[in-house]
């Protein structure tokens, strides 16, 4: 059979993918964006969807067209849940953040090459950026809370990623260039935090600080976001401060090694 992916490993890659893309947003996603996104074609799309409807997993928002995530997921998700009881963990910590900054406070894992934002807590100033939010995926090294996870890899682990660096970032790659993102990451090593520049939207930025595994490795991260003239530099010191006092503690409570978030 050789090391060829056999046919029912292709569908199942397929229909994971389809489930990621339409997951990236509560509001779903259109069948267009889809295609455009899976690159599949538009037939193979729609049986894919119809199927993924037929057994709970989506459903056809008819309002809108939108393809949006389906009861079954929800039911899967709470039985998942009690394995990985994170937002016990991750939750006052986002609380602390955002009563004592204003800004909104995320928690985000690592997932293969790519973060993706678990939870999240509003903070009170009244403007907002509405960028990062559950459930949306970035490529490693793209974003705050992506910045700080690469930036304490072992250092081969980042060379490779960074060496085929257009293809990893995608459609992030035009305002995360190879050189910007290496700069980031020097200065996150250096300071312990992750500050974003507005790099993913114009005007929206945001810092964010590791959270490190058993075996020292960075497997989560804390972030806020807001908008620019709050992440001012003189602010970002204190911010920083925040951010890896909290990713510390959490850390800690997982049973981690000290990490650069103890700094």
């Amino acid at each position: 059979m050789g090391n060829s992916p056999v046919q029912g490993a292709q569908v199942v890659s397929r229909l994971a993918s389809l489930l990621r893309l339409v997951g990236r947003s509560a509001g779903g996603m259109p069948l267009a964006g889809i295609v455009r996104e899976s690159g599949l074609t538009r037939p193979t799309v729609h049986r894919l969807l119809s199927s993924l409807a037929a057994e709970g997993l989506l459903d056809h928002d008819p309002a809108n067209g939108n393809w949006v995530l389906g009861p079954e997921m929800l039911l899967l998700g709470s039985v998942a849940s009690a394995r990985f009881p994170m937002e016990d963990i991750a939750r006052p910590s986002l609380r602390r953040l955002a009563e004592a900054t204003g800004e909104s406070a995320f928690f985000s894992i690592r997932r293969g090459m790519e973060t993706v934002c678990l939870l999240r807590e509003e903070g009170s100033f009244p403007v907002r950026s509405f960028v990062l939010h559950e459930g949306v995926r970035f490529p490693l090294g793209v974003a705050s809370a992506g910045t700080a996870i690469m930036a304490f890899l072992p250092e081969g682990e980042r060379e490779g990623i960074l060496q085929d660096w257009e293809s990893h970032a995608g459609t992030f790659a035009a305002g995360h260039t190879a050189g910007i993102v290496r700069e980031n990451l020097e200065r996150t090593r250096l300071a312990g935090y992750s500050v974003n520049p507005g790099l993913v939207l114009e005007g929206s930025w945001g810092m964010g600080a590791a959270v490190f595994d058993r075996s020292g490795r960075p497997a989560w991260a804390l972030s806020l976001t807001g908008i620019e003239p709050r992440f001012k530099p003189e602010r970002q010191e204190e911010l920083g401060g925040l951010l890896m006092a909290e990713a510390h503690r959490i850390t800690q409570q997982l049973g981690g090694g000290e990490g650069v978030a103890a700094r």
